[in-house]
C-alpha cells in the first residue's frame, strides 16, 4: 500500500506572471488527484500539501517541511509533484532529496507532466531528472537576475519599488510605484521635527 502526499507550489513569480493563485492550485490539484485515483487501489491519497508564494529555491517551506515530518513519522512512503520545478529550484537540494533522502526513507517519487518514476528501472526519464532540476536552478537565477535588473531600472527612474512606506508618505492607489504624502502620518512627523528643532535650540 503507497500512502500518497500530494504536493503543491505556487511561486510568486508564478503570480507575477499572471497565474490565478486559486486556479493553478485547483488545476495541480486536479490533475494529482486524478492521477492518484487512476493508480488503483494500492494507492491511498494521506494529505495534500500546498505552498503558496513560496521560491523553489528555498526548502524551508511551511508545507514542504510538514511533509518531511509527516515522512518521517511513517505516515508517507510516496510523494507526487505536477512537475519537478513544484519540488523545487535549487539543484543541489533537489538531488538530495530524489537521490539520497527519499531513497533512504524508501520513498517513491513521482513528477507527473516529466515522467520521473523513481520506482520505475526501466525509465529513461529518471536519467535525466538531473539535467532538468539544473535547466530549473538556471531558470530561476536568470529570472532572478532580470527581476532585480528591472527593479534598479525603477528605482533609477524614481520609482518606489520597496514594501512597506516611511512614515508620512503612502502609495498612491493608481500608481504603487508612486509615493504620496499621507497626511494623518505627516503631521506626526512634522511634530516630531519641531520638538527636536525645539530642543537643539534650548
Amino acid at each position: 500500500m503507497y500512502k500518497v502526499a500530494i504536493y503543491i507550489r505556487l511561486s510568486k513569480e508564478d503570480v507575477d506572471k499572471g497565474y490565478d493563485e486559486s486556479e493553478s492550485i485547483k488545476n495541480q490539484r486536479t490533475l494529482l488527484t486524478q492521477y492518484v485515483e487512476k493508480m488503483g487501489s494500492d494507492y491511498k491519497l494521506i494529505d495534500i500539501y500546498i505552498d503558496q508564494g513560496f521560491t523553489g529555491t528555498n526548502f524551508n517551506r511551511p508545507d514542504f517541511q510538514r511533509m518531511i515530518k509527516d515522512i518521517e513519522l511513517g505516515k508517507i512512503n510516496m510523494v507526487i509533484t505536477k512537475d519537478l520545478s513544484r519540488l523545487g529550484r535549487d539543484y543541489i537540494e533537489t538531488g538530495e532529496y530524489i537521490e539520497k533522502w527519499f531513497p533512504e526513507k524508501n520513498v517513491r517519487y513521482v513528477s507527473v507532466t516529466d515522467d520521473i518514476d523513481t520506482f520505475a528501472n526501466n525509465n529513461g526519464n529518471n536519467d535525466i531528472a538531473p539535467f532538468k532540476s539544473i535547466l530549473n536552478d538556471m531558470y530561476s537565477k536568470d529570472l532572478s537576475k532580470k527581476i532585480r535588473t528591472a527593479l534598479h531600472t525603477m528605482q533609477k527612474e524614481g520609482k518606489w519599488v520597496g514594501g512597506r512606506t516611511a512614515l508620512g508618505y503612502m502609495k498612491d492607489p493608481n500608481n504603487r510605484n508612486k509615493l504620496i504624502i499621507c497626511e494623518p502620518e505627516a503631521k506626526i512627523v512634522k511634530t516630531i521635527f519641531n520638538m527636536a528643532i525645539l530642543r537643539k535650540s534650548n
